[in-house]
Parts: structure tokens; C-alpha cells; sequence
């Protein structure tokens, strides 16, 4: 339990109460986001303080300490996307027509502020842990960047479930960004990419010559990874996040029963053919339903 069963326990348990959390905390009301904002980047003072010093603790408690103030670190971009104070430079949705690399920088343009920032904290968690002994926070966030990456480039270029339900209203123009179609050419290299990642982090952390610390701090690793795995899976098949995250998402209203606000959607997507009228740009109808509107 030391070496796998606690750390597995331990990150699944992270993963599904920080983003219902921060997804509870988006229900706040504009006036309050500043306070809310303040408060996460006291926290995440206290996590890079607690970054640098658990980096020269190779113990089990170091590996604990350096994974949960990763979430910590990445959980304070969530909050600044989210609350809208780090999104992107256009809050306008998608015209319609546009393909291509006109998409794409619309697209970059809609979220580049928040891409900048997970580049700077990325570059600060390597800053702060360089030449330690305890590579777990920089490690997790590396993981973390990378599935995130992943999952954005896998939503621009279409799958059949994207999660407008985890955007709030102010963000809703992003859900016109998401193309729906049944898959892209990406998706399988991400899906092949994070299961052998999985795979090589389970069996290192499996190696019997490793310390109890090394093991669990390898399997909180491998466990983060597998659990961005699940959730690219999620782009795929059409699981709800209301199952997972339902008191979190509770203030955001019902979501649309349909997805005519897509005008990028595949023609060979059954769903897409029931020759509903288009709207004028893509997130039109975003913009009364938006709350059903994410690595890494």
C-alpha cells in the first residue's frame, strides 16, 4: 500500500476534488473573483516555497509534498482561466468558413494568455526544483502540460464529445473552437503516446530496487498520467462530466440538448446529420447555454 496503493488512492482522490473544486469556485460572481484570485496566488506563493524545499527531500513525505504543490501551481492557472482573468487577447467565436491556419490563430488568440502563463509556471517549477534530488513536482507538471496540449490540439481538430459543459458563460465563445467529428488523425498518436508513458512509469515504479519513496513518488506519476489518459478517453465516448464533477457544475444550469452552434461539424458524425439550421458564427447558441461549455 505504501509503494502503490496510498499514492494511486492519493492522486485519484486530488484529481477529482481539485477540479470539482475549482470548477465550485468558477460559480462565484464576477465581483468576487478578484478575492477569489488573490487568495489562489497566495497559494501559489506558499506552493513554490513548498516546491523548492520538497525538491531537496527525496523522502515519501517529499514526493507528496512536490506532487500536491504542482496541483497547487496548476490549479492557480485553472482558477485564472476560469475566472477569466487569464484566457486570451479575442473573445470572439469562430466565424463561420474559417479553416485552417485562420482558425488555428483565431483559436491560439482565444487562449493565449492562459498558454503563456502555463509556460512561465512551467518555467517556474523548473526553476525552483533545479538541482534537487526530488524531481516529482517538475515531473507531474510536465505531465500535466503535456496532456493538456494534447487534449486542446485533439478538441480543435474534432472529436465526437467535446466538453462544452466545463466552460463557463464568459468562456463560452471557446466552444466554438471545438470541432465535432467522429476523430482526428491526432488522436490515436495521443492515445498510443500517454498509454506508454503509463506504462513505462508503472513498470519503473514496479522495480524492486527502488526505494519506497522512489516507487510511490513514480506511481503518483504514472497515476496522473493514466488518469489524463481517462480523460482523453472522455473525448471519445459520451461520459458526462456531470458524472463526475455534478457538485461542482451544480450552479451552472442544464446544458443544450443539441449542438447546432458547430458549423465545423462532420458530415459523417450521425449526429450531424439531421440537417439542422446553422447559426451565424460558431458559440451562438453558446451564448445562452455556456455553462455547458478542459492538460496538462
Amino acid at each position: 500500500m505504501i509503494r502503490h496503493g496510498w499514492p494511486i488512492l492519493a492522486a485519484i482522490l486530488l484529481w477529482w476534488s481539485a477540479t470539482g473544486a475549482i470548477l465550485w469556485l468558477d460559480r462565484f460572481r464576477a465581483r468576487s473573483r478578484g478575492l477569489l484570485m488573490l487568495g489562489a496566488t497566495a497559494m501559489l506563493a506558499g506552493a513554490l516555497v513548498a516546491l523548492h524545499v520538497s525538491s531537496r527531500d527525496p523522502s515519501l513525505s517529499g514526493a507528496y509534498v512536490a506532487f500536491l504543490a504542482t496541483l497547487v501551481v496548476w490549479g492557480w492557472n485553472e482558477i485564472a482561466f476560469l475566472s477569466g482573468f487569464l484566457s486570451g487577447s479575442s473573445s470572439a467565436p469562430c466565424p463561420v468558413g474559417s479553416s485552417g491556419w485562420n482558425r488555428f490563430g483565431r483559436g491560439f488568440g482565444a487562449v493565449a494568455h492562459h498558454e503563456f502563463a502555463l509556460l512561465l509556471s512551467g518555467i517556474a517549477v523548473a526553476a525552483v526544483t533545479a538541482g534537487g534530488a526530488n524531481p516529482t513536482g517538475v515531473a507531474a507538471f510536465a505531465i500535466l502540460w503535456g496532456m493538456r496540449v494534447s487534449a486542446k490540439l485533439n478538441l480543435f481538430l474534432g472529436v465526437p464529445n467535446a466538453p462544452h459543459d466545463m466552460l463557463p458563460p464568459h468562456l463560452a465563445h471557446l466552444g466554438s473552437f471545438f470541432r465535432r467529428r467522429t476523430m482526428n488523425l491526432l488522436f490515436p498518436v495521443s492515445i498510443t503516446a500517454a498509454t506508454v508513458l503509463c506504462v513505462l512509469l508503472a513498470l519503473r515504479a514496479a522495480d524492486p530496487a527502488a526505494t519506497d519513496a522512489q516507487a510511490a513518488a513514480t506511481t503518483l506519476l504514472a497515476a496522473l498520467a493514466a488518469l489524463g489518459l481517462v480523460e482523453h478517453w472522455f473525448l471519445v465516448f459520451p461520459w458526462r462530466a456531470e458524472t463526475l464533477w455534478g457538485w461542482g457544475l451544480s450552479a451552472h444550469g442544464a446544458p443544450p440538448s443539441d449542438d447546432t452552434h458547430d458549423p465545423h461539424r462532420d458530415p459523417s458524425h450521425p449526429a450531424d446529420r439531421d440537417g439542422e439550421n446553422k447559426t451565424a458564427a460558431c458559440g451562438m447558441r453558446l451564448s445562452t447555454a455556456g455553462r455547458q461549455g478542459a492538460a496538462s
